[in-house]
């Protein structure tokens, strides 16, 4: 019979004790579910999300949950606003992406201004983020970033517009902090999901057609919740991804090779 991983062993691979994370849009659906698993391996976590109502539920919650966590409301529909948490903040060790808005007019109807809105937070917030606080965790030797993307990334349907080339861009700014920053300890990664029923994919879900079509394409047979993503998340967060960077990870149930 062969020794099974002992609880210290496991600490050392996927225990975040002593590390503090920053959670974009943490105070709902994918990025809540990050925040509170982050904080459940031992992280301190600050979640940064504009409702201050969903922001002290998610507070709430993982401190039920025995966990060290605390809100920060915040806009990044600015620069200002993403500097402004950035200093609110101050250094982390992780930072999670999450936080995105879902405006996908066809591409015939697509204005500038809900363009520049899209990429302001989709795109720029984690650039200006990741500009304020990596080089902080190259200096101390260790860091994750960490972006949420999307199957639009890839593969336009669904009027993919604006929202599909934001995050696009957020894959090619991950491989671009990892060449940046991994020599020195800071590996940069995305999680990819399928299709998740979120307040950010209420369209889509409000069509019961539509929710069962994309369930059909998943190999497992069901689209993702929020929860699916929390061992990922912890994965990425912690020391056993050391040597994973630049890359996407798709959490979607086999819906990208199906």
């Amino acid at each position: 019979m062969g020794t099974s991983a002992t609880p210290s062993a496991l600490t050392q691979l996927f225990g975040l004790g002593g590390r503090r994370a920053l959670v974009t849009g943490g105070s709902s659906g994918i990025g809540r579910a990050i925040a509170l698993a982050l904080g459940s391996a031992g992280a301190d976590v600050v979640v940064a999300a504009r409702t201050s109502g969903a922001l002290d539920e998610v507070v709430a919650a993982g401190t039920d949950a025995g966990s060290r966590i605390a809100a920060q409301p915040a806009d990044l529909s600015t620069r200002s606003g993403v500097h402004a948490l950035a200093d609110a903040v101050g250094p982390v060790d992780i930072l999670v992406n999450s936080a995105g808005i879902n405006l996908r007019p066809p591409l015939p109807e697509l204005d500038e201004a809900t363009w520049d809105a899209t990429m302001a937070v989709n795109l720029t917030a984690p650039f200006i983020l990741g500009q304020r606080l990596a080089p902080g965790m190259a200096e101390r030797g260790a860091g994750r970033i960490i972006h949420i993307s999307s199957q639009q990334a890839h593969r336009p349907f669904a009027a993919s517009g604006a929202y599909g080339v934001s995050k696009a861009g957020v894959e090619a700014l991950a491989r671009s902090q990892a060449e940046a920053w991994s020599s020195r300890g800071v590996t940069a990664n995305v999680l990819m999901p399928g299709f998740v029923q979120t307040p950010l994919n209420a369209r889509l879900s409000s069509n019961p057609a539509t929710v069962e079509a994309l369930a059909a394409r998943t190999l497992v047979g069901r689209n993702g919740v929020p929860d699916d993503f929390a061992g990922a998340a912890v994965f990425l967060a912690g020391p056993a991804s050391a040597y994973i960077t630049g890359q996407t990870l798709a959490v979607d149930g086999g819906f990208s090779v199906h």
